[in-house]
């Protein structure tokens, strides 16, 4: 059973690797750094790290994953397997756990951009069928199109769209997000659609949330938040 989760936004600016000396955003690595160690101060048994991809797949673990799947240059030694074999929102994910101090069992599962609602459904409802004390760690973000110099450049409806799953999360009533539109979220450019969808199959209703950092400070909408607990 699920007993808290995590929401972070897979971005790469959360490692300082990729950022260089002087830090990019740092109230965002602070709010995904607070939440992730409020998450395994909970001691769950296991934790489960959920983010888009190309594909869905369950993935294998591997400890002390580097950053060489955003900059192969930074790939300088062998970690019982290339880091560039798994999706870069689960390395990352990974990534926030290890520096939070966690090494318990990790669960990995990437979500492909093209579930529908009924597979997602059924993805959160497995992960949150097992018997085991489970941490959920969300990677996803919004819509990409909230400013002249985001990615999709900005579109009008992409901040209503943001602020429906920002109410969500504020609200303690995530099975609202199983009906965002798939269409309306491709033409955004918002990848995590499948992966917000499986986090409304897992926990529809976590009760207690807490945002730490809800804003699109590059074009890109990042929302940080603790769930139940």
């Amino acid at each position: 059973m699920i007993t808290a989760g995590a929401i972070c936004p897979p971005a790469p600016l959360l490692a300082a690797e990729l950022t260089g000396r002087d830090p990019v955003l740092p109230k965002l690595r602070d709010a995904a750094a607070t939440a992730v160690r409020w998450l395994t101060a909970g001691r769950p048994e296991v934790v489960a790290v959920v983010g888009p991809a190309d594909r869905t797949a369950a993935w294998p673990v591997r400890r002390g994953l580097d950053l060489a799947v955003y900059a192969p240059p930074l790939a300088t030694r062998d970690h019982g397997g290339s880091a560039a074999t798994l999706p870069p929102a689960l390395v990352l994910g990974a990534r926030l756990l290890d520096d939070a101090g966690y090494d318990g069992p990790l669960l990995l599962h990437s979500v492909g951009p093209g579930e529908d609602p009924a597979a997602c459904e059924q993805l959160g409802a497995a992960l949150a069928g097992g018997d085991d004390r489970t941490g959920l760690l969300v990677m996803a973000d919004g819509s990409a199109c909230r400013s002249p110099r985001a990615p999709g450049h900005l579109d009008p409806r992409a901040a209503g769209f943001d602020t429906a799953i920002e109410d969500a999360v504020r609200g303690g009533d995530l099975s609202t997000l199983g009906a965002l539109d798939q269409q309306l979220a491709r033409e955004l450019l918002v990848t995590a659609r499948p992966v917000w969808q499986v986090l409304a199959a897992a926990m529809p209703s976590p009760g207690a949330a807490r945002i730490l950092y809800a804003e699109a400070p590059l074009g890109v909408y990042y929302l940080v938040a603790c769930l139940g607990g």
